[in-house]
C-alpha cells in the first residue's frame, strides 16, 4: 500500500508542476518554461516518479506492496 501512496503523491506533484508549466506557456514566458522543464521543478518531478518506479522493480513487491507470487 505504501508504494501506491508514494506513486500517487508523485503523480499529484507532477500534475501541479504541469499546471505551472501551462501557466508559464500561456503567459508567453518561453524561457522560463524551458528552464522549468530542463533544469527545474518539472525535471525533478519526473526524476522523483522514475525513482519510485525503479525502486519498486528492485524491491520484489507488487503494486499493492505485497510479495509477487510468480506463476500460480
Amino acid at each position: 500500500m505504501k508504494y501506491a501512496e508514494q506513486a500517487q503523491t508523485a503523480l499529484d506533484r507532477l500534475d501541479q508542476s504541469l499546471a505551472r508549466l501551462r501557466t508559464k506557456i500561456k503567459n508567453g514566458q518561453t524561457r522560463e518554461a524551458l528552464s522549468f522543464m530542463e533544469d527545474g521543478e518539472l525535471k525533478d518531478r519526473f526524476e522523483e516518479l522514475q525513482n519510485i518506479i525503479t525502486i519498486s522493480k528492485t524491491g520484489g513487491l507488487g503494486a499493492r506492496g505485497t510479495a509477487q507470487t510468480g506463476t500460480l
